[in-house]
């Protein structure tokens, strides 16, 4: 999740701000955000804890801008984004979210054979989580 924190924060750095309308909600409560947040979260966790499965850094980079820009379309503030991406309450909500989508897959969160087990899947189904992976068996 930290990957994807440092590549979120980095698009973030340099673009101007758009002033927030009062009634957005937050952004764990907007789905194609926060859901796709998920996805490349599980990815890079997959990519960090399983040594035959790396995660594909062109494609989640040019994936998070898209999120961020998305985020940036509907009014979000830089600040706003950044603060939800840095946010270590998110990272933990996120998580927990990643393990038990993991676990409803059949699969264990808790080890590196069963995201390795996990990620193979991902690929091979051809989602969005296997999207950013890459096979290295």
């Amino acid at each position: 999740m930290k990957l994807v924190k440092t590549m979120l924060l980095s698009l973030c750095l340099g673009t101007s701000a758009l002033a927030a309308a009062a009634d957005l909600p937050p952004l764990r409560e907007v789905k194609e955000i926060d859901r796709n947040m998920l996805w490349a979260g599980l990815a890079v966790e997959v990519a960090d804890e399983c040594p035959t499965i790396d995660v594909k850094k062109l494609k989640g980079l040019s994936f998070l801008w898209g999120l961020k820009n998305k985020a940036s379309e509907m009014g979000y503030s830089d600040d706003e984004i950044r603060a939800y991406v840095e946010s270590d309450r998110e990272e933990a909500r996120i998580r927990r979210l990643g393990e038990d989508y993991v676990r409803q897959a059949g699969f264990d969160p808790t080890t590196a054979e069963g995201l390795c087990a996990f990620g193979e899947a991902e690929i091979k189904r051809g989602s969005v989580i296997g999207s950013f992976l890459r096979s290295t068996k």
